[in-house]
């Protein structure tokens, strides 16, 4: 079953976020098994830059889609690529309601990822409004099958500050859950007036389904990343080396050194500096 390889493969590759990997697994688990669902299922993805947003992405198209992400019916959004000119806004809401129901009339299980939201033109994404509700029509498909991910850093300082507190507090932060989260994540995100989702009706309408929170790595997490990575690029693991690796990675705060930076995002370049 693509459910068991999808959670197993996300507790053997994903380190030290338990809060999106249950978010993740069980919202899409019950949207897949559901035949007839309501609406389109929509996740929203906020941390800090290297904390396994684009990863877990990847993950979760490798296992529903048999060519992956160089299936047809797997789209790519970026801000930055697809959406560069403010003065072209109009247009590009025209092109992206197009191409979303041109692609959902080919194939009503699609997957669209939007990329860097907080870098995407305020007012842009409200042009796929209707269709991320229940009362849309796509004729020849049943759209609401869709799913929609968008990934974003905004956020990741708030998500950031309640981790820290949790470990201030000698608080466990596997205790972090997303009632801790939630309502911080939106103010920051939903209120800023160069984010993709400033003032829109996804946000309004109360579209997105469930957010997800990548929290802040810590250097056990940053260690079993340079691990994976080094197996994975044929390396044998050595203690002292992965030691190496692990302590030159930036964490804050400066002083008591709690959380990576940059989360595992510089691994790949440690592993080839030290080696």
């Amino acid at each position: 079953m693509w459910g068991s390889a999808l959670d197993c493969d996300l507790a053997r590759n994903v380190f030290g976020q338990h809060l999106a990997r249950e978010l993740l697994f069980k919202s899409v688990k019950e949207f897949i098994e559901n035949d007839n669902p309501s609406k389109p299922l929509v996740l929203s993805l906020h941390g800090w830059s290297g904390t396994g947003k684009t990863f877990v992405s990847s993950l979760l198209v490798k296992h529903l889609f048999k060519e992956g992400s160089q299936s047809r019916f797997v789209h790519f959004f970026s801000p930055v690529l697809h959406f560069p000119r403010v003065q072209n806004l109009e247009q590009y809401k025209v092109d992206l309601k197009g191409w979303i129901q041109g692609n959902l009339t080919t194939c009503s299980r699609s997957l669209f990822v939007f990329e860097e939201m907080d870098k995407m033109h305020p007012g842009l994404i409200d042009a796929i409004v209707p269709f991320l509700g229940s009362s849309w029509v796509v004729y020849g498909s049943n759209y609401r099958k869709a799913i929609f991910l968008f990934i974003s850093n905004a956020g990741g300082d708030d998500i950031n500050e309640v981790a820290l507190d949790f470990w201030k507090q000698r608080k466990d932060r596997e205790d972090i859950r997303l009632h801790h989260l939630e309502s911080t994540i939106s103010k920051a995100v939903f209120s800023n007036p160069k984010h993709g989702f400033w003032q829109s009706q996804i946000i309004n309408q109360h579209l997105i389904d469930v957010i997800l929170p990548f929290l802040p790595l810590r250097p056990s997490h940053v260690r079993q990343c340079v691990q994976a990575e080094m197996v994975q690029q044929g390396l044998e693991p050595e203690e002292e080396l992965l030691n190496n690796i692990t302590d030159s990675i930036v964490y804050f705060p400066e002083d008591e050194k709690v959380f990576s930076s940059t989360g595992c995002k510089t691994v790949v370049s440690r592993i080839n500096y030290f080696v």
